[in-house]
């Protein structure tokens, strides 16, 4: 029987460079080891990352075009005069120069994807970019074969608060994302509520929507030493991933700060372990670190292989997201947090994917600034490990399979 064959046109394979990265690196894993011959196109920068055992090709940036020295240009003028150029560049294209020459070099790879006579094609990008996406839209002989991955809300203005915001050219953008929402055949998102919330303004979604959720894609983590400021010994809670401006940490600190003054003797044995980037939340960071030797904090980015493993070894996960009145994101870390099966210490709005999944009934769950329920779910969790640190486990086989490859052969083996 002959292979499916899948190609992936993808803005990074860097798992280093962004979340959105690590989870198109894991689904495209996922689909290799689901029987697919999987063929994956590009656009890294910086880096020549490959995935072992799947053919990675590289797409090459333009360099002699109109639209790469006026971007060139524009990063000159900027970086001299500290005038916001692209805001008004944006305002009238919709796009900066540099986003129309990556569209462009990346268009130039589609035609022999095309000649590839692919079962399906994947577009998977990251962050606010969608470069592979607005590619595709000019090859109509390949859309009844795209699935364009949608990771997050877009344009800006459609995010829920607090992330939403007006972006200039807000007007062009939602008018290409119109577009991908009535050409690509699917549309694929991580989460059920991101479809239904996407949905409600680009109702062609609801029809062509489906939800792939990030996968676990059975890490194997060789020659990774645990860190030194990791003592396995203690109760650690751990939160790793970026810390947005809209998403406070102080709920969470001064939350474990009163579990402390209730339980002293934890003092001596627990551990609040904040790994990664924390810019807007620097100073209240540093001066809580200061104050109390139980937290840790380590503002930078920390490669994947020791964010996993440590991951698999605290004895706490945490997922912290903003104040907010719903959440239809679905955590990259999600699946390695699942499948570390250590409990999850859920910080979120009420409506959230990650509740949704959890479940209505899942007992450490609390709004992000509910201290006192916060507190209680740390003592609780710090009780039980100390009576049996074996016994403190998610156990849930059910999103273990939500996440894995079996799950997703099942949803592309029905397309």
């Amino acid at each position: 029987m002959t292979k499916k064959r899948i190609v992936f046109i993808a803005e990074s394979i860097d798992k280093d460079d962004s979340s959105c990265s690590k989870c198109n690196v894991a689904l495209i894993q996922n689909a290799k080891n689901a029987g697919f011959e999987v063929i994956v196109y590009h656009y890294t920068r910086h880096k020549k990352p490959l995935l072992e055992g799947i053919d990675c090709r590289e797409i090459k940036e333009i360099k002699f075009s109109i639209n790469y020295f006026l971007s060139r240009f524009q990063r000159v003028i900027q970086r001299n005069f500290k005038v916001e150029f692209h805001t008004f560049l944006e305002k009238i294209f919709g796009f900066s120069f540099t986003v129309f020459n990556d569209v462009n070099s990346i268009k130039k790879i589609v035609k022999e994807v095309i000649n590839l006579n692919p079962d399906l094609v994947f577009t998977v990008s990251k962050g606010t970019s969608f470069r592979p996406h607005y590619a595709l839209l000019s090859f109509p002989e390949i859309h009844h074969k795209w699935i364009a991955n949608i990771h997050d809300p877009y344009p800006f203005h459609y995010n829920p608060r607090p992330y939403n915001w007006v972006e200039p050219g807000y007007a062009i953008k939602e008018k290409y994302f119109q577009a991908i929402s009535q050409k690509a055949h699917h549309a694929s998102f991580p989460s059920k509520l991101l479809m239904e919330w996407m949905g409600s303004y680009f109702p062609h979604f609801l029809q062509t929507g489906l939800v792939i959720p990030h996968q676990n894609a059975n890490q194997e983590i060789k020659n990774v030493a645990l860190p030194n400021y990791f003592d396995e010994s203690k109760f650690n809670l751990l939160h790793a991933g970026n810390l947005m401006k809209q998403r406070s940490p102080e709920g969470l600190i001064e939350g474990f700060k009163l579990f402390l003054k209730r339980n002293p003797i934890a003092i001596v044995n627990t551990k609040l372990i904040l790994l990664g980037p924390a810019t807007f939340h620097a100073k209240i960071l540093e001066k809580y670190s200061n104050l109390i030797p139980q937290i840790f904090v380590l503002n930078a980015n920390v490669p994947f292989e020791i964010v996993y493993k440590l991951q698999q070894h605290v004895s706490v996960n945490i997922i912290l997201e903003s104040k907010a009145e719903i959440s239809p994101f679905l955590p990259g870390k999600f699946p390695h947090c699942v499948e570390a099966n250590k409990p999850l210490l859920l910080l979120a709005p009420y409506y959230s994917e990650t509740k949704r999944l959890l479940g209505n009934d899942y007992q450490y769950w609390s709004e992000v600034d509910d201290i006192q329920k916060i507190a209680a779910s740390i003592e609780n969790l710090y009780n039980q490990w100390n009576i049996d640190k074996e016994s403190l486990k998610l156990n849930r086989p059910d999103l273990i399979d939500y996440c894995s490859m079996k799950n997703l052969k099942k949803i592309l083996d029905s397309i």
